[in-house]
């Protein structure tokens, strides 16, 4: 019997069961960990990389608010553009000529050296994906580029800011930069209200990055604003400010139109102008809004404010008596004159504003008392800010009782020793012209979300309404009685009939005002030009039942006497007579032909209203230090540049690693627009955005903006012209502490917008301004 052999196969096909079995178990446990950890530890991380694979989010621009005139007509408004840009590698060998190709096209202005042919090259040679040709090209340009038909050249629609009315109130309304910031005016002040919010665009691609779906927020528009302005009372002070002050051959005029029963500015003209549409020509000298932010020593119109107090605080009737010593008056010192052809002795109160006397006013001033006087000129809105929604106000320069000295009643009782400006000049004659009440002034009616057409939103015409608002607005006060009103109201009219102000008289309306004559100040040797003038009139018409107040400045007339009644009451008769039938406002005086009324004016012979005698040099130069006391933010007094420099410090070297990061990071992957989203991103850093409309780019034409300089200037009686000039540097790619550090090598100040590196700045480097100039520079990531 034979016994079979064991077979050993079973029990090693039992253990290579078990190791198999061992191995897919590990293998099962080891991806169902993988799994754990992948779709719940890690499951917030891949959500958010599936996103940026299969999404996109762009932002839309919104569009800007409009800018209303009171009757609706738009004075700023938004419209599309084409930018021109072209992907470099797309080019390929053919970058030079497209740039000199181009270039012929795009560079239509000599100044802009951002469309020259070594600029375009050179953008060209420095990215493979991005580049900027032009930016905003009107429709003729664009067409020609198109028709080229270039391969790697496309264009996108950008917003552009457009001004329908080209210079009309340029300096109210201010511009925008290629980025449609705000920059001067009040496109600068309600920036980020007209700004509007952005929208967002999601959409959905698949592998080959096409375009499956996409959901879209809409653009929050930005809020459109109505000014008190009347576009047509606008047009009729610029006419004529702009003839007079090329007649007179003036450096500048101001004027100002005013509602004295509200406040409301009809008209506010600073002459010579800028043409907003074309930012790239500005001159330095053009952009300071005069009306604002510079002070002039208002000289004799300054009496107004010195009668007023004494008739209602220390109780002087127009037909009282003043000696005025045959124009000459000494004390503590000092000997202050009337003008070199008066020689007045004991006259009325009335006679001596009529005739502007020197020593009649001072005398009036001492009666009041230092802290009297004082009190009244604050009453006026003298040395504070009036609040009016425009950028950059100065308070104007009002020293304190306890730092006058002996004799500075005499000087600031005609005007010196003081500094103001031309809106506070119009608020103080609105103040005397509507009963004594002081109302702040306003330009801006309502900020509303309504487009013009809807019925929520009316145009409101302005009607004279001879009495105040039964609520006052906030700020108002009132500074002299009802009577005392009447009264200087009726010896201002006697300035026009019998007085100074002969050549403000109107056709048909009577009229009230006050002629001033202010010796500018050489900043050099702190003593008074004899030469250099600056000529003023400000009144109201008609003088019992004022529709308007009227302020006209006239800044270095060079043709003629220079004075006010020669120079700026002619402005005022012009101006006023036209507003005043333009208003439909009943005449209250005979009304005669235009050849016989102007027959009667050429025969007038004005009397003399030559500029206030001086006061003595440690007067004036307590006035230039009273520059230090003002609040940091005034524009007459230096920025403090090192706190924002210092706060911004970490904001610069975070941008510079962002943006090395950005460029190490970027991958190449298509968009929506067909280009690869390395392209897009490049165009969302140069433009700020990837939408249909997009922001402006960084690297765009510079726009020329002045703030004003640190010392007192040439536009008011205070300074005349700078003679030294600087250039300004160029900023583009440096970090905060870099900019303020070089500009303040030279000279210069800065305004800083945003933090990270320089990409923008106004004025363009190059420009030559005077030392004190303040620069904008914008910084971004």
């Amino acid at each position: 019997m034979k016994t079979s052999r064991p077979t050993l196969t079973a029990p090693i096909r039992r253990v290579r069961f078990v190791y198999v079995a061992m191995f897919f178990c590990f293998w099962t446990l080891v991806i169902g960990a993988r799994l754990v950890w992948l779709q719940i530890f890690q499951y917030h991380h891949y959500v958010e990389r599936a996103a940026m694979q299969q999404e996109r989010t762009f932002e839309v621009a919104p569009r800007r608010g409009v800018l209303y005139d009171r009757n609706l007509r738009e004075l700023a408004m938004t419209v599309s553009a084409d930018s021109v840009y072209a992907v470099p590698k797309e080019l390929g060998e053919n970058r030079a000529n497209a740039a000199q190709m181009l270039a012929q096209i795009v560079h239509v202005d000599p100044l802009d050296r951002f469309t020259t042919e070594a600029q375009i090259g050179a953008r060209f040679n420095a990215s493979r994906n991005f580049a900027w040709v032009a930016r905003k090209v009107d429709p003729d340009t664009a067409q020609r580029v198109r028709e080229l038909n270039l391969k790697g050249v496309y264009f996108q629609k950008e917003f552009k800011r457009y001004y329908p009315n080209n210079d009309l109130a340029a300096h109210v309304l201010g511009y925008v930069g290629t980025d449609d910031n705000g920059l001067g005016g009040l496109e600068r002040e309600f920036d980020d209200p007209m700004h509007g919010t952005p929208g967002h665009m999601l959409t959905a691609v698949d592998a080959k990055r096409h375009v499956m779906g996409s959901v879209e927020s809409e653009p929050m528009p930005g809020e459109n604003l109505v000014l008190t302005i009347d576009a047509n009372i606008q047009y009729m002070a610029e006419r004529a400010l702009d003839a007079q002050v090329q007649k007179m051959k003036a450096l500048h005029g101001t004027i100002v139109v005013q509602d004295p029963h509200t406040g409301n500015i009809l008209a506010l003209a600073v002459s010579p102008r800028f043409n907003p549409n074309d930012s790239r020509h500005l001159t330095a000298e053009a952009l300071n809004n005069l009306a604002v932010s510079d002070v002039y020593e208002p000289g004799s119109t300054f009496k107004l404010v010195t009668y007023a107090a004494a008739l209602d605080g220390a109780g002087v009737q127009p037909t009282d008596k003043v000696d005025c010593q045959g124009g000459a008056w000494s004390m503590y010192g000092r000997t202050l004159h009337d003008d070199k052809d008066d020689h007045f002795g004991v006259v009325t109160v009335q006679y001596a504003l009529e005739h502007s006397s020197d020593v009649g006013a001072a005398k009036l001033a001492m009666k009041l008392g230092n802290d009297k006087f004082y009190k009244y000129i604050r009453g006026f809105g003298f040395g504070d800010r009036t609040g009016i929604e425009l950028p950059s106000e100065t308070r104007g320069l009002l020293r304190n009782p306890r730092k006058w000295t002996a004799t500075s009643f005499m000087s600031i009782a005609i005007g010196q020793e003081v500094g103001v400006t031309p809106v506070q000049l119009s608020t103080m004659v609105s103040a005397i012209a509507n009963g004594g009440v002081y109302l702040p002034p306003h330009i801006l009616l309502e900020s509303t979300d309504a487009m013009k057409g809807d019925p929520r939103l009316a145009p409101r015409p302005f009607k004279p309404v001879m009495q105040l608002p039964k609520d006052l607005p906030e700020g108002s006060r009132r500074v002299i009685s009802e009577m005392t009103s009447a009264k200087m109201r009726m010896m201002m009219q006697g300035i026009v009939t019998e007085g100074t102000g002969k050549l403000a008289a109107l056709n048909g309306y009577s009229s009230a005002g006050k002629t001033g004559t202010a010796e500018k100040i050489d900043p050099a040797t702190h003593t008074y030009s004899h030469t250099k003038l600056v000529a003023s009139f400000a009144g109201f018409a008609p003088v019992s039942a004022p529709a308007i107040s009227v302020a006209v400045v006239i800044d270095q007339p060079g043709v003629g006497t220079g004075y006010g009644g020669t120079v700026s009451a002619p402005v005022f008769s012009e101006v006023a007579q036209q507003v005043l039938e333009y208003l439909g406002v009943p005449h209250d005086q005979p009304l005669k032909s235009k050849s016989q009324f102007k027959q009667e004016q050429a025969a007038v012979k004005p009397m003399a209203d030559g500029p206030s005698d001086v006061q003595p040099n440690d007067d004036l130069q307590a006035m230039y230090d009273e520059v230090n006391t003002l609040p940091p933010d005034d524009p007459l007094r230096q920025p403090q540049n090192a706190a924002a420099m210092a706060q911004n410090q970490v904001a610069d070297a975070a941008a510079a690693e962002a943006a090395q990061r950005a460029s190490r990071e970027a991958l190449p992957r298509k968009g929506i627009l067909g280009l690869p989203d390395k392209v897009l991103a490049t165009f969302h850093a140069n433009g700020n955005t990837t939408s249909v409309m997009p922001d402006a780019n960084a690297n765009a034409p510079v726009h020329t903006v002045v703030q004003p300089v640190v010392q007192p200037r040439s536009p008011g009686a205070v300074v005349v012209d700078a003679g030294k000039r600087v250039a300004v540097p160029n900023f583009h790619g440096k970090a905060l502490r870099n900019v303020v550090e070089g500009a303040g090598s030279i000279g210069l100040r800065v305004q800083m917008l945003g933090s990270g590196l320089a990409v923008d700045q106004a004025p363009a480097a190059g420009t030559m301004v005077p030392p004190g100039t303040e620069v904008i520079v914008r910084f971004a990531r």
